[in-house]
């Protein structure tokens, strides 16, 4: 290969590893989005349940219990984090539209720092 031809080939596997960029951002933003959706329906699964069948603290560990026993390798089902989930759907269930449907761009990581920071949707 000539030393004329490698800049013109590293410019080509440039162009293909954008492809690759492409696709693993694309590829972690739906992860994220599918997430973001699963915490919500059980955040709102788990409210729903304590509101009308009276769940508390020793329900939610038992469930965070059930679903480790069920597969032992999902992790982030903690009674604590299904609280936040409960606490996620509450904070935004009331929220504008347009608001929702940004909720799926955040990550669940910067909900967490965002919740942990406010007391009202307002903020």
């Amino acid at each position: 290969m000539s030393q004329t031809a490698i800049p013109q080939i590293i410019e080509k596997f440039d162009h293909i590893y954008g492809f690759i960029v492409q696709a693993k951002s694309k590829a972690w933003r739906q992860v994220n989005d599918t997430l973001i959706q699963l915490y919500w329906r059980i955040g709102e699964y788990v409210q729903q349940q304590v509101n009308h069948e009276g769940w508390g603290k020793n329900t939610v560990e038992t469930l965070s219990q059930f679903i480790k026993s069920k597969n032992p390798s999902i992790q982030g089902f903690s009674a604590r984090n299904i609280w936040r989930m409960k606490q996620f759907y509450e904070t935004y269930a009331e929220a504008p539209e347009k608001l929702s449907a940004l909720l799926a761009e955040i990550t669940w990581t910067n909900h967490l720092h965002i919740l942990s920071k406010i007391k009202s949707m307002e903020e």
